[in-house]
């Protein structure tokens, strides 16, 4: 990946140093000063200086290195002037010892399957770079245990849960007891619904029991295939051999959250519906799985800021459920990237590069300083020009339940109606409408003097149905 010609993410010129004078004057620091600040050194020592670039190293799998949002994040970070990016080969990675690997001042590496944690751990104590993120917490990552006992320290709330270690050389803490409905691990008992997750955080199944009152048998989780994330099974009993967390079930509004941070101040959300559900993955018209933005709040976004310095992780993932009123975090997943969306994709980068100047220009005797922007303007580049980018659409929609209107019709011939026609001017219109309290009590007497002369007089001339009657009356009475 080549160095960008542009001068840094705000399409700025490097910043310019200020020295000040007596009476709140200033003047732009010569190269005479910036010596005599630096230390001086030769015409050579300067421009190898000035023409210093900070490597930043990618080491992971080609698959994560090569995929979408690494690549469009990476482009964006080659945009500062003195960043130059190198992204470790995979053969290197795996069959090279870790003296031969590129150098770098910078490490962005990560645990993923096939991933040679031990090498990345032992290339980062042979190079002693700057970490994006720890290497040797993403160990514990690895195991659901590590991950909530972490979580436990911090403060964070997450589910009541027990863990249970089927250890050969430790059965004492192997204490299981089922029931029907329950389950009791080493005395904490958990009712049905209830959550079986595996220890190892790369085990995926991870199993949600139901109650004999809801039909019972349990929805088993997997890694999407396809368009499916789960199933479910007519099965009712606990796996009886590895070890599991077992957790209370959190009944939360059918969407998961997931949650996105680059460094303790930042973070991006967004919520799925949940695997939990039916199963069946909700996909757009490019075959990609639906996510909708969240707004976090700002004890989410505390949360967020503890997650990531807690686990040592600048890129971090990890997931949030809402239930009664409050957040819960149910997973950790370490180095994570939001899929599809540009303007993550533009902070990332932002963020990241900051970062790495801020901490290593300094040292490389590199001219640079944080951009001060009063405000995050929304503004994107387009083919025209730039535009103002909507961020929030606020609506205010009426519900579609209504009550059924309820109609009743019937056919008078009486003359005592049509009277009560004459009456209120319905000849002029040709139709007439009776709303007032007094108009519908006058409907409901001529209904009931009707009845009551239909119930004297079985052959009087009252052509109107008795059951039509009946019915106007009670639902006037009503």
């Amino acid at each position: 990946m080549s160095k960008s010609s542009g001068q840094g993410m705000c399409n700025r010129g490097p910043p310019r140093l200020l020295i000040g004078r007596e009476g709140g004057e200033s003047r732009e620091l010569d190269e005479g000063d910036m010596r005599s600040i630096s230390g001086h050194y030769g015409e050579d020592e300067e421009e190898d200086q000035s023409k210093r670039q900070i490597v930043v190293g990618i080491c992971s799998m080609m698959k994560k290195s090569t995929s979408k949002p690494m690549t469009e994040i990476l482009e964006r970070l080659c945009k500062f002037e003195y960043i130059t990016v190198d992204v470790f080969p995979e053969e290197v990675i795996l069959n090279e010892p870790v003296e031969k690997w590129p150098l770098c001042d910078c490490l962005i590496s990560f645990h993923s399957k096939g991933f040679p944690l031990d090498k990345a751990v032992n290339y980062a104590k042979l190079r002693n770079p700057l970490h994006i993120n720890d290497l040797n917490m993403q160990y514990f990552i690895q195991d659901r245990r590590e991950v909530y006992r972490i979580l436990q320290e911090e403060g964070i709330d997450l589910p009541r849960y027990a863990v249970l270690n089927r250890d050969p050389d430790r059965p004492e803490e192997c204490n299981l007891v089922e029931s029907e409905d329950h389950v009791e691990v080493n005395g904490e008992v958990f009712h049905k619904p209830f959550v079986e997750k595996p220890v190892s955080a790369e085990d995926h199944n991870v199993y949600i029991y139901y109650p004999t009152s809801a039909g019972g048998g349990s929805q088993r989780l997997f890694r999407k295939i396809g368009s499916r994330s789960s199933v479910y099974s007519p099965e009712s009993t606990v796996r009886k051999t590895g070890s599991y967390i077992y957790e209370e079930f959190m009944a939360t509004d059918g969407t998961d959250v997931k949650v996105y941070t680059v460094g303790p101040d930042y973070a991006h959300a967004e919520a799925r519906k949940s695997p939990a559900l039916d199963g069946k993955v909700e996909r757009d018209s490019e075959g990609k799985e639906i996510r909708y933005p969240v707004m976090l709040t700002a004890m989410e976004k505390l949360v967020a800021r503890k997650v990531c310095l807690a686990f040592k992780q600048t890129v971090c993932g990890f997931d949030l459920l809402r239930a009664n009123g409050h957040s819960f975090v149910c997973d950790v997943n370490g180095f994570s990237f939001v899929k599809n969306s540009m303007k993550y994709y533009d902070d990332c980068a932002k963020v990241l590069g900051n970062m790495v100047m801020r901490e290593l220009a300094p040292q490389f005797h590199i001219p640079w300083s944080i951009p001060m922007e009063a405000e995050d303007i929304p503004i994107v580049p387009t083919t025209s020009g730039t535009m103002m980018e909507l961020r929030c659409v606020i609506a205010v929609i009426r519900h579609g339940d209504r009550t059924p209107k309820q109609k009743m019709k019937m056919e008078v011939r009486n003359a005592l109606f049509f009277d009560l026609f004459e009456k209120y001017g319905g000849y002029k219109t040709g139709k007439l409408k009776l709303k007032k309290p007094k108009q519908l009590q006058e409907v409901l007497d001529i209904a009931r003097q009707l009845l009551a002369e239909l119930v004297l007089h079985n052959d009087c001339e009252i052509e109107e149905k008795k059951s039509k009657l009946e019915q106007l009356k009670t639902v006037l009475e009503m």
